[in-house]
């Protein structure tokens, strides 16, 4: 079956293409890349003769119809975005879902990502973690998600660009409080930075701004504020099964309501609730 493979590529060093991802690079008919001058350096390095067509958040929606017209005819296609893995604050959700609704296959070709990079090098718990992206511009959008996730115990991962990192430091220093944090600053590149300290610290720290793409990962809520938390979707638990529906349900529209990821309130659900209210098939 005609397939779309999501390949991951590089996030600095040019070595940390898989042997997978340049096989299926050589092989598929189509290369959509987000910017193909960047791409076409991981080709020639690799000796890749393919030639990449872009695909960015302004032409997605006509590149996703080239790329069902490759599929429709056998062929199969990959797409690349600039480093790290595709869609992750990267176009392509669109393209994705096309191919899907029109019966395609779709796998995902893992390698380098930014975001585990600099979780498992940060020194911070890795058990669990939540991925926020890149925090909104505007004052109240940010102000409102920095608050949400005040509570939440587990490591946080965002983006940021470098000319915004002292600020986003002193915000979420001021709505998180004394949290340990890590600078992850042009991961696998020859400059690259790994500053550990608490938020107040690296705001100080990087005060004049910094260079490169940057992952910034802090400590989740100390665990009086996660047993707060816990007790919050406990109460709303109780609440919303008051009003009758299947624990899928239940755990559903608790975890909209809290913000707590829908597979915590799963579990807190079927602990909560007796046998006969678990009515629900248990989620994976």
């Amino acid at each position: 079956m005609a397939t779309l493979h999501l390949v991951a590529t590089p996030i600095g060093n040019l070595e940390d293409v898989t042997l997978r991802a340049l096989r299926v690079l050589r092989e598929v008919e189509l290369v959509l890349a987000e910017d193909t001058r960047h791409t076409r350096v991981l080709l020639d390095r690799h000796g890749i003769a393919a030639v990449p067509v872009s695909l960015h958040a302004h032409n997605e929606a006509q590149r996703s119809q080239l790329a069902l017209e490759v599929l429709g005819r056998g062929g199969d296609v990959a797409l690349v975005s600039d480093a790290g893995t595709p869609l992750v604050s990267d176009p392509g959700e669109r393209l994705v879902r096309a191919a899907l609704d029109a019966g395609f296959a779709v796998c995902a070709v893992p390698g380098p990502s930014a975001v585990l990079a600099a979780l498992v090098a940060s020194g911070l718990a890795t058990a669990a973690f939540t991925f926020v992206g890149f925090p909104p511009r505007k004052p109240g959008e940010r102000n409102a998600l920095f608050a949400s996730l005040r509570d939440r115990a587990e490591t946080l991962i965002l983006f940021e660009s470098p000319r915004r990192l002292a600020a986003t430091l002193r915000e979420l220093a001021g709505a998180l409080g004394p949290r340990r944090a890590c600078v992850a600053r042009e991961l696998t590149k020859v400059h690259e930075e790994l500053a550990r300290d608490t938020l107040d610290s690296l705001a100080l720290r990087f005060a004049d701004g910094a260079r490169g793409e940057v992952t910034l990962v802090v400590e989740g809520a100390p665990a009086r504020a996660a047993a707060a938390s816990s007790e919050v979707v406990d109460t709303a638990i109780r609440a919303r099964a008051a009003a009758g529906g299947s624990t899928s349900d239940i755990a559903r529209d608790v975890a909209r309501a809290t913000g707590v990821p829908r597979s915590a309130v799963y579990a807190r659900v079927l602990d909560s609730l007796s046998p006969a209210r678990a009515v629900g098939p248990r989620e994976t």
